[in-house]
């Protein structure tokens, strides 16, 4: 794409929550040269959600531009373990299973990111080779005054609680991957500003021109108050069929909508839409990022065949045999059996009867069960609907 260097800056700034600094990304972007940007992943877990796609996202607008996308995977550093918003001391990972998670992670980054252009380092290559005396020179580039600026490290010291030498040793390793790679830029969360500064200063001994930082807004989850995780639940996956993927993002409020637009699709939402279209288009569009316009498309017929038609015998349900339903079925029992069988979700009794039940959620065949003792039994074809998201068909 042909922009200039100040249409460019403003394209690649949009929604980053800090740049350090603008006036120094124009001139690397006068400069008329394919930029390496960096972005560094541990692979901890071998799936990644939407919040971790926030940062890829970026990497691509750069890779659009025509500048070299550098995926780091640390191969090394994960076997240490990010520090970063600890409370405690991350438990061990293997290399083995870093390197087994680095391959999923990787093949569903190529869902956003253009493999042909990016290009894969892993940072075992350099820290492997490295002498203890060479660590201790790196080491002696930073103060234990410095580490303790670090507001997580400070709070764990306050409380008394423990913090291993090995963990003060991250931001040192995170910043000498910069120096490995000679990055101009590099992209990280807002946690990890502190980390890539010391890439800069590390730059700058080593002779090199400092990266521009670029810290990236964390992304809210479903819930719009906390950032997006599988701990929170809030979370979507990557890797999640089509039709829950969509499911999940039409849950989304209309405020948290306008923000999925900026960091996930790298666009403002459109304020003549109405909120209903640009949240089934939001839904559709990162669908088929991760599956392909079909799986999006198919996912949207689906979602407006259950809700917007409310015409649940033509959707594509959860399927519970007849034969594995437990004897002597009631309202709440047949309820509590589809959620925890259907959706590997546990309800409890009072739970059921307050949120489900009692409002009239749950319906056989469109007819409300608001009695929660009342004898039920379904037959073959019968839809039991729980909930506006949560529907099974008997078998």
């Amino acid at each position: 794409m042909n922009r200039t260097p100040e249409e460019a800056l403003k394209y690649l700034t949009a929604g980053i929550a800090k740049v350090h600094s603008e006036k120094e990304l124009l001139e690397k972007l006068k400069e008329d040269r394919p930029l390496r940007v960096k972005l560094g992943v541990d692979p901890t877990a071998p799936d990644i959600h939407l919040g971790h796609s926030v940062a890829i996202e970026k990497l691509r607008q750069f890779q659009e531009l025509g500048h070299t996308a550098v995926l780091l995977i640390g191969d090394f550093t994960a076997t240490v373990g990010d520090p970063t918003g600890r409370s405690a001391t991350r438990p061990p990972i293997t290399r083995d299973e870093v390197l087994a998670n680095a391959e999923t992670y990787t093949t569903q980054a190529f869902k956003i990111l253009d493999p042909e252009k990016t290009e894969i380092v892993y940072n075992g290559d350099w820290f492997r080779k490295m002498t203890y005396e060479q660590v201790l020179v790196l080491n002696a580039r930073v103060t234990m005054q410095q580490m303790l600026q670090r507001e997580d490290f400070r709070n764990r010291i306050d409380k008394a609680q423990e913090v291993r030498l090995h963990e003060i040793q991250y931001p040192i390793m995170q910043g000498w991957d910069s120096v490995e790679i000679k990055a101009d830029v590099e992209l990280g969360g807002t946690d990890q500003l502190f980390n890539m500064l010391v890439g800069r200063d590390f730059q700058k001994a080593e002779g090199q021109a400092p990266q521009v930082v670029m810290t990236m807004p964390l992304l809210e989850g479903l819930d719009g108050v906390k950032k997006m995780s599988k701990s929170y639940g809030n979370y979507v996956g990557v890797n999640e069929a089509p039709n829950d993927m969509f499911g999940k993002l039409m849950s989304v409020s209309d405020e948290l909508m306008v923000r999925y637009y900026q960091l996930l699709l790298g666009e403002e939402l459109d304020a003549n839409m109405h909120p209903m279209e640009a949240k089934k288009q939001l839904a559709a569009r990162i669908t088929a990022r991760f599956h392909d316009e079909a799986a999006g498309k198919a996912a949207r017929d689906d979602w407006e065949t259950r809700f917007s038609k409310k015409d649940l015998a033509a959707a594509d349900l959860p399927e519970i045999a007849i034969a594995d339903l437990p004897a002597e079925l009631n309202t709440i029992k047949i309820a509590a059996f589809a959620f925890e069988n259907a959706f590997q979700l546990k309800k409890s009794n009072g739970e059921l009867r307050k949120q489900f039940i009692t409002p009239g959620a749950v319906q056989l065949n469109g007819e409300k069960l608001l009695d929660a003792n009342a004898a039920v039994s379904p037959a073959a074809g019968d839809i039991l609907r729980m909930s506006k998201k949560h529907s099974v068909r008997f078998i």
